[in-house]
């Protein structure tokens, strides 16, 4: 029976290590990507932690947060989308290239750079950018223009209407032979999470994720705890003492 007890509070230790346990999110984040993240995981309640290993960066969430917390950051657009600039796409090119080969590199890095751009816009969550170079003859009458269309995932607080102009000039000025009207974008309204799902924030407490709510309860009912504990401590010193002391007495009236 003395030993039920310790296997009640091995029990709880162990259901709080479970609780306490995290997964990794995702890991080589930049130090910008990482505030970032974390910072919209704890607005929207989420517990999260930001760990430095071996020059690393990797953001971990609870194991039963990770769904919702992969939910949030893809609505938000995080991490954000990495693209390839112009030193990137013709590093590796060979000494000897074909002209189809660096046209289509071209037109690849042309995107790649635009996309860059444009989601860097305020109010922009993602945006691919697509050109189109026509392979035009010089003995050809007829040239055909170039084009490009936008794809923008915005967010629902953005006047898109006003941001519309500002991207199709920006796309039609960055491609040489490109008009304004040969930009076409297409915005979407990033999906937003409504108020009911949103949860109230959390903050560490000893390593606990508690309500910010609660963090007053949970410091009271910690000291009321380490309160018992240093009582109990007491009581069984003192009762080992009187045991010790009894035995001491036992043993000199036997030696008497």
């Amino acid at each position: 029976m003395s030993g039920s007890p310790w296997r009640h509070v091995l029990v709880v230790v162990f259901a709080l290590l479970l609780q306490a346990c995290d997964t990794d999110l995702y890991t080589n984040l930049s130090e910008r990507e990482a505030n970032s993240m974390l910072a919209t995981l704890l607005r929207e309640g989420i517990p999260a932690e930001r760990k430095v290993s071996d020059g690393q960066i990797t953001l971990s969430v609870p194991k039963d947060r990770f769904a919702e917390a992969m939910e949030v950051l893809d609505q938000a657009g995080l991490p954000r989308q990495r693209f390839s600039n112009m030193g990137e796409v013709f590093k590796n090119n060979g000494l000897v290239s074909s002209p189809v080969q660096e046209r289509a590199q071209m037109v690849y890095a042309l995107s790649e750079e635009l996309s860059h751009t444009v989601s860097q816009i305020d109010g922009v969550v993602s945006a691919r950018v697509h050109v189109v170079l026509p392979d035009n003859d010089l003995l050809k009458r007829v040239i055909a223009p170039s084009s490009a269309s936008v794809l923008v995932r915005y967010e629902a607080s953005t006047a898109v209407d006003q941001l519309i102009p500002q991207i199709k000039t920006l796309v039609a000025n960055g491609i040489s032979g490109l008009s304004y009207e040969g930009v076409s974008v297409t915005a979407v309204e990033a999906a937003s999470r409504s108020a009911g799902d949103s949860r109230p924030p959390m903050v560490s407490f000893l390593g606990i994720w508690v309500l910010e709510a609660n963090l007053s309860r949970a410091r009271l009912l910690f000291g009321v705890l380490a309160g018992l504990v240093v009582a109990l401590g007491g009581a069984l010193g003192w009762q080992f003492w009187r045991e010790r002391q009894g035995g001491a007495l036992y043993r000199l009236k036997v030696s008497e």
